[in-house]
């Protein structure tokens, strides 16, 4: 079968299968089988495998992880227009009413496939041998492991595909065992750690993997699978000494100033571990295929809805990932630095004399709070044209410095670890975040004793205070068997199930997979 390099005719559960689609005529197109012939054509083929991380509107319908993670939690309601049905694919995941016939969750379901795709291409392409292509298939790697484990979180045990699918095959792939997903996503890592560069990429190659991300990916993966297969300790330690690493390299650090991690222009700091790149370089606008938009969509979109017209830093938005009075007021008297760097008020704009239309608000989730980690900044431009509103271009991070100290502290607490190492790594946490001009701040072990709460407890505390609003909160509340109904009111109360922790395969694919893809992954898979 022949595959056209880009276009990735015959990807895995993405479109309806014909024999024209998977095996179209050629007309002149360089074709996979005489494409590899360079390495500078192998490191255009692991461009193309990092490309969807960055697809915020394929199919046409918006797909973020920090929309997600952030709305599907008890941070964030999905706002909008006054109607209650804008955009009502993501009105139904904030509410749980979503189902396999949710667009999003085919958009989700898009991105995953087309990037294990892509990755795959190159993994099992042997056309020819250099130290520099064995490192592009070790990026590759990474991406294929992030991937699959992408899916995981947003859809559960799904499929492990290590080779390009045809036809044939479609209908034979079903959801993996947890143990058997979580497997091949390890021995992925490792085998990329063993080859990727020690040091990490910056200047124009920013944003590519080394040696340190992948230890944090792999670190990552061991503590979902420690939390999803009965709390092991053995995999708790496996975690933190993955972490231990990325924090023993010296290559990172904590910014001085928690405001500055989302201020205007920031990219790849060396807070940055893993980070998402956008440019608005090249000339987008609506009309275009969503996947070949490399602006970051969603700012547009979670921007403040009926904003004043003549605010200093900011433009109005849509009004979307609106945080909760639950996520506001969940932030101690002293930790009002971190909270209002993430969070910005009706009260704070009244303050400025900056006026919000209350008529233009869905009164559904209006809650007189937006965020502004992806704030809707006047100062984003598209200086080769375009239309500006889909190439507004800020940066997502994905893994932070500040994630990797405390995911090792919750491991070290977990595992067989130090308490008080432990607690080293939340203290670097905690005095950055009271702002750069405190001279104090209450450290682990005052805030135990002061607020009543366990080590453990300290580290839900900060994980949801110190990543608030960045795609974190859905996930960790699913893995740590913490999302529950009583965390929310009202219908989203009373719509959540067994199934609510994730979403449901697209029946589309359920359809072409002749139904060897099940919409939910059943109880069996999670051993």
């Amino acid at each position: 079968m022949k595959k056209i390099i880009y276009i990735l005719i015959g990807s895995f559960l993405i479109n309806a299968c014909s024999d024209d689609f998977i095996n179209p005529e050629p007309k002149g197109e360089v074709l996979e089988d005489n494409y590899y012939v360079s390495e500078d054509q192998f490191f255009n083929a692991l461009i193309s495998a990092y490309d969807p991380l960055q697809w915020t509107f394929p199919n046409g319908f918006w797909t973020s992880n920090v929309m997600y993670a952030e709305i599907r939690s008890d941070n964030a309601n999905a706002g909008g227009d006054p109607s209650n049905s804008d955009q009502p694919g993501w009105q139904q995941i904030d509410d749980f009413t979503n189902n396999s016939f949710t667009n999003e969750s085919e958009s989700f379901w898009k991105r995953g496939w087309w990037g294990i795709y892509r990755a795959n291409l190159l993994i099992n392409n042997d056309a020819i041998e250099s130290e520099l292509i064995n490192t592009y298939k070790a990026e590759a790697k990474f991406l294929r492991a992030y991937y699959h484990f992408d899916l995981f979180r947003i859809f559960g045990p799904v499929p492990i595909v290590d080779e390009v699918l045809n036809q044939e095959t479609f209908n034979t792939v079903e959801r993996a065992t947890i143990t058997d997903l979580f497997t091949f996503m390890t021995q992925d890592l490792k085998e990329a750690i063993d080859v990727l560069p020690d040091t990490k990429y910056t200047g124009s190659f920013a944003g590519r993997v080394s040696k340190t991300t992948a230890q944090a990916l792999l670190g990552k993966i061991y503590l979902y699978q420690a939390d999803f297969l009965n709390d092991d300790p053995a995999l708790f330690d496996l975690a933190a000494a993955q972490f231990e690493a990325v924090i023993n390299s010296g290559q990172y650090e904590l910014l001085d100033d928690y405001n500055d991690l989302f201020a205007f222009g920031a990219k790849n700091t060396e807070e940055s571990v893993f980070e998402i790149q956008y440019t608005n370089q090249i000339a987008r606008d609506f009309s275009v295929p969503g996947e070949i938009i490399n602006g970051n969509m969603i700012t547009q979109l979670s921007g403040i809805r009926g904003l004043c017209g003549d605010h200093p830093d900011y433009l109005p938005g849509w009004g979307f990932t609106l945080p909760t009075s639950s996520l506001f007021d969940h932030y101690l008297a002293d930790d009002s630095y971190r909270r209002d760097a993430s969070i910005i008020s009706l009260d704070e704009l009244n303050d400025i004399g900056c006026s919000v239309d209350q008529a233009e608000q869905n009164a559904q989730d209006y809650t007189g709070y937006w965020q502004q980690k992806y704030a809707n900044y006047n100062s984003y431009s598209n200086p080769n044209g375009g239309e500006i509103n889909v190439l507004k271009d800020p940066n997502e991070p994905v893994i932070r410095y500040a994630d990797v100290l405390l995911m090792y502290a919750e491991a070290l607490v977990r595992g067989s670890g130090s308490d008080a190492e432990a607690m080293v790594a939340i203290n670097e946490v905690r005095e950055r975040a009271a702002g750069p001009d405190a001279t104090d701040f209450r450290t682990a072990q005052e805030l135990m004793t002061e607020e009543g709460l366990t080590l453990l407890e300290l580290i839900w505390y900060e994980r949801r205070a110190e990543l608030a609003l960045e795609g974190h909160r859905w996930f960790d509340l699913v893995r740590s068997d913490r999302a529950s109904a009583s965390l929310f009111t009202g219908d989203k109360a009373s719509n959540f199930n067994e199934n609510s922790h994730w979403l449901a395969a697209p029946q589309k694919d359920i359809d072409n997979t002749a139904g060897s893809i099940s919409e939910y992954p059943s109880a069996d898979l999670f051993k």
